[in-house]
């Protein structure tokens, strides 16, 4: 080997070192960047005509694992969703009350009850009877009209964060395709796309909470973005992609079909149903599936009380939207789906006439089959409809000891596309109970839900971390091999600097 060659050798050794340094030191110095991910210089030996002339550099180079990243995005999808659902249902949860209080729909109802079986003892008691209407019924409605307030709120939340989430993802989407732009720009032209990848991968992680995708990535280094639900995401880098315009989400509104709840559009296409996972499919699941359930089982709840005690002969629960003079509520037996049924919840009242007469809790507000209500003047001690309502409005048949009619759990929902978690009890008592059971139990379940997708989350994060994050301690030691293959390259060109004076110094 000729003391050239070996200069130029010891140099590209120095450079390749060098290099490496500085990309040790910028890998320390960006440990808590967000989303940066070690680098490492690759050297590849470099030869002519079987003989060795050095090293020349690659890189930096990212280490990343790309199905370990597609796989932590799926997580961070899915433990996006959960938390959204697990925050929503918790106000459902809170509004149902406390358990532990008995505040729940079937204990409420139960309490009614109760106040009507202390009556019976006394009927002419005005105390117990005002207790009856200002206390057990009064807070068995505003339950109604809590919770019916609540799910509509929540449903028209999730309406305006599927706005809201659109817009991220359009922003989202533009900064993708730039940054995508710029690697396939710096692939084309033989420069680093470490950083920039980084940047990229960055970006795709926020989308990943708001909806889920696949990545196939590209030997150039372009992106394409699939959605699970069969939506190509278009990438470019101006407009947006996504629109939605806004509603107000009634009871009775539903997307899809002759429903007035506007679509998610892309370039004119209705793209729905192809938006799923992330907090945007969590979002649409809780608007049209979720909450719309809910307010069919308040709603039917609702109406079954109103109807239950109108039978007996006894108007206490109605419909401020009916027709004078009692404004009596919505026949349950009627299909739900365009019924008045829809929305009973929010609207269910006591009734003015009884509230204003608390005798009529005694003495009935109308003569239904088999029973006369008690005229004035009539016994103080009448006890009739109160027996009535223990043994029929409370209880599994109606007046004519025939059973009640079902409590509807299909064809829910404003479109008639949903049903009921749970099976049909007998009384309005039973049917409160399971009600909120059903709605509170989906709130544990998704608590359950956020701790499985964090779990799972934070495994693949810690992976990664190993992986391709910066471990400090790790550079510190790779700073100290470099120093001594630097000293060594240096080495090797002041020997080769010796021989040069050496040999020139011999001919002079």
């Amino acid at each position: 080997m000729s003391i050239d060659a070996a200069l130029s050798i010891a140099r590209s050794g120095l450079l390749h070192t060098q290099r490496a340094l500085s990309n040790a030191a910028d890998n320390v110095a960006n440990a808590e960047a967000e989303g940066y991910t070690r680098k490492r210089i690759v050297g590849e030996a470099v030869s002519s005509g079987g003989q060795g002339m050095g090293v020349r550099s690659l890189g930096p180079m990212r280490e990343v694992d790309t199905a370990l990243v597609n796989e932590m995005n799926k997580r961070k999808s899915e433990l996006s969703a959960a938390e959204l659902r697990q925050t929503v249902l918790s106000l459902i949860d809170e509004a149902h009350g406390d358990p532990a209080k008995s505040e729940g729909l079937g204990d409420l109802v139960g309490k009614l009850r109760s106040s009507f079986v202390e009556l019976r003892a006394d009927p002419a008691q005005v105390v117990k009877q005002q207790a009856v209407v200002l206390k057990a019924g009064q807070n068995l409605v505003d339950r109604f009209n809590d919770l019916a307030r609540v799910v509509g709120e929540a449903r028209q939340s999730a309406h305006d964060g599927v706005a809201t989430e659109l817009k991220l993802i359009n922003s989202t989407l533009r900064e993708i395709a730039s940054l995508t732009r710029s690697v396939v720009e710096r692939t084309g032209a033989g420069m680093p796309t470490a950083d920039i990848e980084d940047q990229r991968d960055v970006a795709l992680a926020r989308l990943s909470e708001i909806i889920a995708f696949k990545v196939v990535r590209q030997e150039n280094g372009g992106l394409i973005l699939l959605g699970t639900g069969g939506v190509t995401f278009p990438l470019s880098e101006t407009g947006d992609a996504f629109s939605v315009a806004p509603a107000v989400i009634a009871p009775q509104v539903y997307y899809g079909g002759s429903g007035t709840i506007p679509p998610i559009m892309m370039a004119g296409t209705d793209v729905t149903p192809g938006m799923l996972g992330g907090r945007l499919g969590e979002y649409l699941r809780l608007r049209d599936q979720t909450l719309p359930r809910y307010q069919a089982e308040l709603d039917i709840a609702a109406a079954e009380l109103a109807d239950r005690f109108e039978e007996v002969g006894l108007r206490l629960f109605t419909d401020p939207n009916g027709a004078p003079p009692f404004f009596s509520g919505p026949d349950p037996t009627l299909p739900y789906v365009g019924g008045p049924q829809i929305g009973f919840a929010n609207r269910i009242k006591l009734s003015s006439v009884v509230s204003a007469d608390v005798k009529l809790l005694r003495d009935g507000t109308h003569a239904t089959p088999g029973f006369t209500p008690n005229p004035a003047g009539g016994p103080a001690g009448f006890t009739t409809l109160i027996d009535r309502l223990l043994n029929h409005s409370f209880g599994a048949t109606n007046p004519l000891n025939v059973a009640w009619g079902p409590f509807s759990t299909t064809g829910l929902g404003p479109d008639g596309s949903l049903s009921s978690p749970f099976g049909t009890p007998q009384t309005i008592e039973d049917y409160g109970i399971i009600v909120t059971a059903a709605h509170t139990g989906d709130s544990a379940a998704a608590g359950r839900a956020v701790a499985i997708a964090t779990q799972l989350s934070d495994g693949l994060e810690a992976r990664f971390t190993r992986q391709s994050r910066v471990n400090v301690d790790s550079e510190m030691a790779s700073l100290v091999q470099l120093q001594n293959a630097y000293a060594a390259n240096a080495r090797v060109m002041s020997t080769a600097q010796t021989m040069w004076d050496t040999l020139f110094g011999s001919v002079r």
